[in-house]
């Protein structure tokens, strides 16, 4: 992985970068997705899918930001250059995981990205980049917030979401 040094970057190669990373996040939620399987609306891989599509509405409406900045210029900032900034912990995913389970998942990758985005502004010399690393690492504790507001709605359980018709026992 090619290291960043975010004293040089320009705005144009933070809005590759923030788009690099909003499509890492919803490309490991979709793998989380098939990896899960869907078994009933609401369920952990639902809760996924919901994560990658606002992944990819929020990388979308940053590449719209970028091309109308910088047309068709070339990127600097490459996906080899970010591994795992936003996007969750590949070995998170469990078999009948419960949607809070993966509510909490998706906790941590909100609180990682805030900490990517806050770490790198004492590096960051470019003022447009800074305001721009600013409101992304802003709009991560917002996803904070509205996660926190979703999890009230499920049991505080992180036990396997199973029909215990489907639990073997074992014979007495």
């Amino acid at each position: 992985m090619t290291q960043l040094d975010f004293s040089k970057l320009n705005l144009q190669d933070a809005l590759d970068l923030a788009v690099l990373i909003e499509k890492e996040a919803e490309e490991r939620y979709h793998w989380f997705v098939d990896l899960l399987g869907e078994r009933y609306s609401g369920d952990a891989a639902d809760f996924f899918g919901m994560m990658a599509r606002n992944e990819q509405r929020h990388g979308e409406e940053l590449a719209a930001r970028r091309r109308a900045l910088f047309g068709d210029a070339p990127a600097r900032v490459t996906a080899d250059m970010i591994e795992d900034v936003e996007a969750p912990d590949s070995g998170k995913p469990r078999p009948n995981m419960s949607p809070r389970h993966a509510m909490e998942v998706a906790m941590e990758s909100e609180i990682k990205a805030y900490e990517f985005f806050d770490k790198a502004l004492p590096g960051i010399k470019d003022s447009s980049v800074r305001k721009l690393f600013e409101e992304l690492r802003d709009e991560e504790v917002e996803h904070q917030n509205l996660l926190k507001e979703q999890m009230k709605k499920y049991p505080d359980t992180m036990s396997p979401d199973v029909d215990p018709d489907d639990v073997d026992t074992p014979a007495m």
